[in-house]
């Protein structure tokens, strides 16, 4: 038994011209184990079915009320100003109590701040408005 260390007497040294593909597939390796761990935990999730985009177009009624907010955090009624969030509990209050009670569109400015649109929703929902929706511009298609 023995172990050929280098070239032999009277053998030409002979230029390997092949490449050695031992450490690509040991990285090749070690990055499908990776990636056969981390998957299963990147994928499990907690199984929600989320709303499909829809365009539906608004129904505008009289007794509708739009609500919107500028980026400033100022809220108009029906394009009146309401100077704080205790007039419009009131007037909020007051439309709900009304057969059929009309539905409240919040129109938010893309600039304002949540907390300015939130406290509308909150309002809505202390006085005991049953329908409220946000008016949004249509995403663009195409182009």
């Amino acid at each position: 038994m023995s172990i050929a260390i280098g070239p032999s007497e009277g053998e030409d040294d002979e230029v390997i011209s092949t490449i050695n593909t031992t450490p690509l597939v040991d990285v090749m390796m070690v990055l499908l184990i990776i990636f056969l761990i981390t998957i299963p935990v990147v994928a499990h999730t907690v199984p929600v079915q989320l709303p499909k985009e829809a365009n539906v177009p608004t129904q505008t009624k009289p007794e509708n009320i739009i609500i919107a907010v500028n980026k400033d955090g100022d809220i108009f009624w029906n394009q009146l100003l309401v100077p704080d969030a205790g007039i419009l509990r009131a007037k909020l209050r007051a439309v709900a109590g009304t057969v059929p009670q009309p539905e409240v569109h919040i129109r938010g400015d893309q600039n304002a701040r949540y907390e300015s649109i939130g406290k509308v929703v909150f309002a809505c929902q202390r006085a005991g408005i049953v329908k409220v929706g946000f008016i949004t511009e249509p995403p663009v298609r195409g182009g």
